[in-house]
């Protein structure tokens, strides 16, 4: 595979993971990363002057999550994640690509159809290339958004 298609096949990984996630395919998503996959969501406070970490887990831990995610009192408002990769550097003597994309993520109300802006952050992601396609090696979204109200649990 070729520099450009590789580039695209990392760039269709991550639009994919949205579409798993906001589809609410777990399996699908799981899938998608490697057997060493870690996710992270963090968010800077300037009051503490750091980073806060709201999430952090590995793949096992993750399926735990989100196969409890129907049992917890939660927020079921749909929401959709819009993923734009900026820059995907492919580092071939590691076999990985170094990922940076924008997110935003769109919440659609239950109660009267309205959508808004729920979160706007990144995600740096750490893809695996090898022979079976790429996979999510790690995942830290780094969100701009704080304020993310009660009964959500969803990763993003």
């Amino acid at each position: 595979m070729n520099r450009t298609e590789q580039r695209q096949a990392v760039e269709e990984l991550v639009y994919r993971s949205c579409l798993t996630l906001d589809n609410k395919d777990w399996k699908g998503f799981l899938a998608l990363c490697d057997d060493d996959f870690r996710y992270h969501i963090t968010a800077y406070s300037p009051e503490i002057r750091r980073d806060m970490t709201w999430l952090e887990q590995d793949k096992k831990g993750m399926d735990t999550l989100l196969t409890n995610l129907p049992r917890h009192n939660s927020d079921h408002s749909p929401i959709t994640r819009h993923a734009t990769v900026y820059t995907v550097e492919l580092d071939e003597a590691k076999g990985e690509a170094a990922v940076v994309s924008a997110l935003q993520v769109f919440r659609t109300q239950l109660d009267g159809g309205g959508s808004e802006l729920f979160a706007v952050g990144r995600f740096y992601d750490t893809v695996k290339l090898n022979g079976s396609g790429p996979r999510l090696a790690k995942r830290i979204v780094k969100l701009e958004t704080r304020q993310l109200g009660y009964g959500y649990h969803v990763p993003f």
